[in-house]
């Protein structure tokens, strides 16, 4: 089953978070167990506040990416430039529906 984690985050350097988002994909691009999609949401009524959608062919799979050193360094990285603590929610994706 496909599942997502939702990271709700704010910053003032979302060009920066974003840089080190895109580094981050280039090494994962092509692993076991990496992301397979990243959607970046901007909260138009609350200035500096994100959502990041971050999807996963599994848990199973998603757990393992999050064990792994490389995706704990960058979770550090991005919390650095956060003005608050991100909070996660981990989801089970129950429908999907494509309108293109």
């Amino acid at each position: 089953m496909t599942f997502v984690q939702i990271i709700d985050f704010e910053t003032d350097r979302i060009d920066e978070m974003k840089a080190l988002a895109d580094e981050m994909g280039s090494r994962l691009a092509g692993r076991e167990n990496s992301p397979t999609r990243r959607l970046i949401l901007r909260d138009r009524s609350r200035p500096g506040h994100y959502l990041g959608v971050i999807e996963f062919n599994s848990y199973e799979e998603a757990m393992q990416n999050s064990n792994d050193p490389e995706t704990s360094k960058l979770a550090e990285q991005m919390a650095a430039l956060c003005t608050r603590p991100p909070s996660f929610t981990d989801c089970d994706v129950v429908d999907l529906t494509d309108f293109t």
